[in-house]
């Protein structure tokens, strides 16, 4: 589970005003954090469906919220995506 900590340094990452958290950029990078949490989780509990069923549902959603971001604005986009590190 995500620390309150990590929670802000994700957020900081990539918001847009300083008020800013729930804008899509903001819920990447939050999911972001996420993911590689469960993803390091489950490199030792291989066996773990529950985790790895959340992990493929996070994956989807963050998906989603870029697919979206993309659409509407397509710099913040591109900035998202090289600040988190993502390959798109």
């Amino acid at each position: 589970m995500i620390t309150k900590e990590n929670k802000h340094k994700a957020i900081a990452l990539t918001q847009v005003s300083k008020e800013d958290v729930g804008s899509p950029q903001a819920q990447v990078s939050i999911l972001t954090a996420r993911i590689k949490e469960v993803t390091e989780h489950l490199k030792a509990n291989k066996h773990d469906f529950m985790a790895r069923r959340g992990l493929v549902q996070m994956v989807g959603r963050r998906k989603r919220l870029l697919k979206y971001l993309e659409r509407k604005d397509f710099d913040a986009y591109k900035a998202t995506v090289s600040a988190l590190g993502l390959r798109k």
